[in-house]
């Protein structure tokens, strides 16, 4: 039977516990490349914090305002002082908030499970993009120029606290193995000992593998394929203030049509870390192409 796009979730709590039938469902969900939606599960801002509700929070270049835990920095903001204290206090609560339903929900997951970045997106998503790559309301898988992967999954936690009623609008397209199947065969393989030129001079923060050269223009030929754009199957989700989801949004085809004022926090895993391993990018693409991508 063929797995829905989304499972709502009914939970109103970030501790909220789930038994073992439900942690597997979620876990079959997200590797099945679905989402899980939780309608009532709002990320809170305290009084003073809804003073960071305007867009020129964040560099006008910039999409987001991001804090990294591990560093406990905050970058990107327009702020100082006292009031990048209090943002990144903000953000820090939503780190944990997500790793505490993540913990929770994905237990299998916890052990293998690397943080990354928290972010802070005020501006509004329609209408900022500077050129077709960067713009983020066409179709597209998540991969990262400066920051390889090397096959881990990319597991996203997102919460829309728009304070003006207004939906997070996405677009999902087709399963990742189909535009694998589409667009691989367009990719040329990556020059030799360009990896290791690109993390010499910086531009990489680590070796690119051949996985994330494909990855990265799967996610160019998508953007740049306007007919494909067009003509897709495609599924509109609208997700409403005060929802929270959860996608591995390196599988999932998706786009963000508009919204303004979203939290977001990135985990990555490891594939073997998964419950089904086969149903990661890494491994389809290698099914694909018949070699080992890492």
């Amino acid at each position: 039977m063929q797995m829905e796009l989304i499972r709502l979730m009914p939970e109103t709590s970030w501790q909220a516990v789930f038994d073992e039938g439900r942690q597997q469902e979620a876990m079959r969900q997200l590797e099945g490349g679905g989402l899980l939606v939780f309608p009532h599960l709002a990320f809170e801002l305290t009084g003073n914090e809804r003073r960071f509700l305007v867009p020129d929070v964040v560099h006008g270049k910039i999409k987001n305002v991001s804090y990294d835990a591990r560093e406990d920095v905050v970058r990107g903001a327009t702020l100082g002082g006292s009031d990048v204290a209090a943002l990144k206090q903000m953000l820090a609560r939503y780190a944990q908030q997500s790793l505490d339903l993540v913990r929770s929900l994905l237990p299998r997951y916890v052990r293998c499970l690397q943080p990354a970045r928290t972010s802070y997106r005020p501006a509004e998503a329609c209408g900022r993009a500077s050129s077709w790559r960067k713009d983020d309301t066409r179709l597209h898988v998540d991969a990262f120029p400066s920051s390889p992967n090397q096959g881990k999954r990319l597991l996203r936690v997102f919460s829309n606290i728009n304070p003006d009623g207004k939906d997070r609008v996405w677009r999902v397209g087709e399963p990742f193995e189909q535009v694998a199947q589409r667009f691989v065969p367009e990719i040329s393989r990556p020059l030799p000992g360009l990896a290791r030129l690109l993390q010499f001079v910086g531009i990489t923060k680590t070796r690119r593998t051949e996985y994330d050269h494909l990855m990265l223009q799967i996610h160019d030929h998508m953007k740049a394929d306007g007919n494909y754009q067009a003509n897709v199957s495609s599924t509109e989700l609208r997700l409403s203030p005060g929802s929270t989801w959860i996608v591995f949004s390196d599988s999932v085809s998706h786009a963000v049509l508009s919204g303004q004022f979203l939290m977001e926090r990135t985990f990555q895993l490891p594939v073997d870390a998964m419950f089904d391993p086969a149903r990661s990018p890494l491994r389809i693409l290698e099914r694909i192409a018949a070699r080992p991508l890492v």
